[in-house]
């Protein structure tokens, strides 16, 4: 029996579910916002899992360089790893000036796509649209993604819109391209032989269409106007073949877009900021080092 749980976030009240999948973010300086705070599009219910939110951290130290990082915990998108790739993420942001925002999208247990990627496109505007109170620039909104939630975070830099200028939502009037990308052993073909078959499963249904997984196959989507990309992953990683990465960058350096990417021979699926191995701990410092030098992260953080 799932229990619900309530508490306070920031001076809103916020809404979790406990052993739903979802995690939560429990934190007395984050505030928890809904997407939709009228319900989600295509909304089945009222519960958690069909309330997608921001849970919003601002660095206290303030953001010298404004830019604001949605962040897409990942799961295969059955479940969200909340913590060790949501508020630890967040948290490693704020440390180093930056405002951090964790996104709980919907997940294939109840809802396929289009559901995700309205909900990570809304999370972008909405950034955008608050830009002023959340101290961020509105060119300085990037989306930092893990597994699942990098396939997320790498369809939203390749489906995005302008907005819709004459919207009566003032966060429809704001653009969903993510300003950049860091993906983290990400998940980015729907195709074969590369695929992570639990979140086409999830994204696509049982029956997925071979075109509808072809044209989210987000090596196959790049263009000149995909954001500059940061990507890590691991050789031997058992869950999501090493290809996906170097199918994405390779289709970013073949369009022109700025692309780094970082291969480590060992290393386990999952591995968040990897604080606790140190084969991998340095990945991070790479991230922000590459971060610092686009201008999205002060030189002294």
């Amino acid at each position: 029996m799932r229990t619900i749980v309530r508490y306070v976030l920031g001076g809103m009240l916020a809404m979790g579910l406990s052993g739903s999948g979802y995690g939560q973010a429990t934190d007395s300086a984050a505030k928890t916002v809904l997407l939709w705070p009228n319900g989600a599009p295509g909304a089945q219910g009222v519960g958690d899992e069909d309330r997608p939110s921001l849970t919003v951290y601002l660095p206290a130290g303030g953001n010298a360089t404004k830019t604001g990082v949605v962040i897409a915990p990942g799961g295969g998108y059955q479940h969200l790893s909340m913590v060790k790739e949501g508020e630890d993420v967040a948290r490693w942001l704020n440390q180093r000036g930056v405002a951090a925002f964790v996104l709980k999208y919907r997940l294939g247990t109840k809802y396929h796509y289009p559901a995700e990627l309205e909900d990570a496109q809304r999370a972008i505007r909405m950034v955008r649209a608050n830009a002023a109170e959340y101290g961020v620039a509105e060119d300085h909104v990037g989306m930092w993604g893990f597994s699942a939630g990098g396939h997320l975070t790498a369809m939203a830099g390749t489906h995005f819109d302008a907005g819709r200028p004459d919207a009566s939502d003032a966060v429809d009037r704001k653009g969903s391209r993510p300003d950049f990308l860091i993906l983290g052993y990400p998940v980015i073909t729907l195709e074969e032989p590369y695929l992570h078959r639990g979140s086409l499963k999830y994204l696509l249904g049982d029956e997925p269409d071979p075109e509808l997984a072809r044209s989210l196959s987000n090596e196959l989507q790049v263009t000149k106007e995909t954001p500059p990309a940061f990507l890590f992953a691991t050789t031997d990683d058992q869950t999501v073949p090493v290809m996906n990465s170097v199918m994405f960058y390779a289709a970013l350096v073949k369009a022109g877009v700025p692309a780094e990417m970082h291969l480590f021979q060992h290393g386990a699926h999952g591995a968040g900021l990897a604080a606790s191995n140190p084969a991998l701990s340095v990945w991070p410092d790479l991230v922000a080092k590459w971060m610092r030098e686009r201008g999205y992260m002060a030189a002294s953080q």
